[in-house]
């Protein structure tokens, strides 16, 4: 909903580069329209020098694809597009095969809050080969980075530890589109609410907020904003103490909460945004609780993320909500995760056979696993995820007892002290038409913090996190490094 909510066009088919687009006239013009295949989106390295990614996303993508078709306007523009030699680029027939088509491809996915690692498949699209890589762009782009924005979320609230992180990133986030994205992507992976009122309303998010130092410099002292503003919201009162001398604000939100106490309201608290945090946090403390206001909080924002919140733990700081905005709506340390689509699989209509397919390249983490894959999670009887198998469709979970590091072939785990295991990906669509019941965000979000609690300990560090086991099946490694050992022989120089 957030990627169209200011369009009148109710189709996104045009979120895509245009190289999509040419190779989608190539394949038709090449007598490749009704060929399948089978694409597989993952990433490669985990964001933040972490442990986890959480998957984030999944739901817009859904509404994207339930609109998924070329309208006359779509169409209309493509046809003003101009090759190098000043002919159109696309051809009339092509344009009018793509003003036919009815989106007919078979989805499964990761679940929206499933932690998800590298190399692994998180979507897996299996269609006509046009619509197939059409796709790309699509995926790419809201998969990326409302799973980013989620994992840096959660990072946040594991350096919390238990107290709320709130999203204060409207200001800062890259455009609306980007900033409703990435309230719905905190929200999931733990955040307790956001600043978007507009994120409030089309994903119903909690929103909070109160005043800026704007509303005290409009009244000049901080006793006569304090006092306005209490009059005004009674029950919703966290005063901005450090407009001008940030203990004489305490002093004064003191002062307001005892009177509001008097005529039976309560405040909630006060709020740091400069400074030295951990500092005044411990002192504002000790003056509400001197006052006896035991029940206020001391809240803290300015340019947080993951690694200042935990060094205020740290420190001692008596800080008890989080007002998190820059640094997690831009994923400041972090700008995009390396998401790719790869293709892995091509048939003729009718054939039962898949042609596998693989991408080389000099580069070992870079050469892709070939084939239509699938991904069983296995846990412990404690219920803590022990590793994660890619293996080939057919495959059958529980013969698989060892996998392989696709990075370095003499990396290998066995599969030991298993007690479960389950599939990661759900089906989506079937031939075009969604069959899936997608949770509520609070369910995504129930989801996210218990994935998060079965990942043991070691998985969720800052600092050189212990990495979680992800390997392909012994079958399916055989089946790759015969197509390298092919594709490399076949490409061998001639003299």
């Amino acid at each position: 909903m957030a990627a169209h909510i200011f369009r009148e066009d109710p189709s996104m088919a045009l979120l895509t580069d245009q190289y999509e687009l040419t190779m989608a006239m190539g394949y038709w013009k090449n007598g490749l329209a009704d060929r399948e295949a089978v694409f597989q989106y993952f990433f490669r390295r985990l964001p933040f020098q972490g442990g986890f990614v959480l998957m984030a996303g999944l739901q817009e993508l859904i509404e994207l694809l339930e609109r998924y078709r070329f309208t006359e306007s779509d169409l209309a523009y493509l046809s003003t597009l101009k090759d190098n030699a000043g002919g159109p680029l696309f051809e009339q027939a092509f344009l009018d095969f793509l003003g036919a088509m009815e989106f007919a491809c078979d989805i499964e996915s990761a679940e929206e809050g499933t932690l998800v690692f590298p190399n692994e498949p998180l979507i897996r699209v299996c269609g006509p080969l046009i619509q197939a890589q059409l796709l790309e762009s699509m995926i790419l782009n809201v998969i990326n980075y409302q799973s980013l924005i989620a994992t840096k979320a959660a990072r946040c609230c594991l350096a919390a530890e238990g107290d709320p992180v709130i999203e204060f990133g409207l200001r800062r986030a890259q455009g609306h589109d980007g900033a409703l994205s990435a309230s719905r992507a905190a929200y999931l992976g733990g955040c307790a609410g956001t600043s978007n009122t507009l994120a409030g309303k089309v994903f119903g998010i909690p929103v909070m907020g109160t005043h800026a130092h704007s509303w005290v410099m409009v009244f000049g002292q901080d006793r006569e904003a304090f006092e306005a503003f209490a009059a005004a919201f009674p029950n919703n009162c966290v005063f901005l103490v450090d407009t001008y001398d940030t203990l004489d604000g305490v002093r004064e939100a003191v002062r307001v909460g005892l009177r509001l106490r008097e005529r039976g309201h309560k405040m909630i608290g006060v709020r740091l945004d400069s400074g030295d945090l951990a500092y005044f946090s411990v002192e504002a403390r000790r003056m509400l609780d001197e006052a006896g206001l035991h029940d206020a909080v001391v809240m803290a924002s300015n340019e947080l993320d993951e690694y200042l919140i935990r060094s205020l733990k740290t420190q001692g700081a008596e800080i008890a909500a989080w007002g998190v905005g820059t640094k997690l709506v831009t994923a400041f340390d972090e700008p995009a995760l390396g998401g790719v689509y790869k293709l892995t699989a091509v048939r003729r209509q009718g054939d039962s056979e898949w042609d596998y397919k693989l991408k080389l390249s000099e580069q070992t983490a870079k050469i892709s696993i070939p084939g239509v894959q699938k991904v069983q999670r296995y846990s412990g009887a404690d219920g803590q995820f022990v590793a994660d198998a890619i293996m080939d469709i057919g495959e059958e979970p529980e013969r698989v007892e060892r996998i392989v590091d696709p990075n370095d072939i003499h990396r290998s785990r066995r599969l030991t002290d298993v007690a479960a295991s389950e599939p990661l990906m759900r089906e989506i669509f079937r031939r075009g038409q969604r069959v899936y019941e997608s949770p509520s965000i609070e369910g995504m979000r129930t989801r996210a913090a218990d994935q998060l609690s079965r990942l043991h300990h070691s998985h969720k560090r800052f600092e050189n996190p212990h990495l979680y086991p992800v390997g392909i099946s012994g079958r399916l490694q055989e089946i790759r490094e015969g197509m390298i050992g092919r594709l490399r022989g076949n490409n061998l120089p001639t003299k």
